[in-house]
């Protein structure tokens, strides 16, 4: 994965069974890479109709993540894989409160922010967390993985593919 105007350039992303934040996947994320859940609950593969969703820490191992928050809509998001070059552009921040699973359930929708409806793109939701502002706010509070309350979601749309 490379975000070019946030300075991401080949990071690695390692796809499994489960969902996001989940201890597989934070397992992966501890590695200093970006995890991708699949499955029922999770999500789908780079280019495929729906949501495929990376984590990846932000202000620990090696903060792959760091300026995530900085992605301004119009971003460029591009994945290769399979001799393919896959880009992404960025439409829209959604955060989240892992305390409300409305919230969660939102983050990990086929369509993101919609739960229930069908996907009829393909699309991404690239999540970090929320540390340094909940932080800031006074909001210590932590899930059993040491996750902070709230995620930051940038939310973007397949515009383009091109041989790699």
């Amino acid at each position: 994965m490379s975000i070019p105007s946030i300075g991401v350039r080949g990071l690695r992303v390692v796809s499994y069974q489960g969902t996001a934040d989940d201890r597989p996947g934070t397992t992966i994320q501890n590695r200093g890479v970006a995890a991708s859940p699949r499955g029922s609950a999770g999500g789908v593969g780079v280019g495929e109709v729906g949501n495929f969703i990376i984590t990846g820490h932000r202000v620990s191992h090696g903060r792959p993540l760091e300026r995530v928050p900085e992605l301004a809509n119009g971003a460029h998001v591009l994945f290769t894989a399979g001799g393919t070059v896959y880009d992404y552009v960025v439409s829209q921040t959604m955060t989240i409160s892992f305390r409300k699973s409305a919230e969660k359930a939102a983050q990990n929708a086929a369509v993101p922010g919609r739960p229930g409806v069908k996907a009829t793109q393909a699309m991404l939701t690239i999540s970090t967390c929320a540390t340094p502002e909940d932080n800031a706010a006074g909001n210590r509070w932590r899930d059993s993985l040491g996750n902070p309350e709230h995620r930051i979601n940038k939310i973007a749309r397949l515009v383009a593919t091109r041989p790699a």
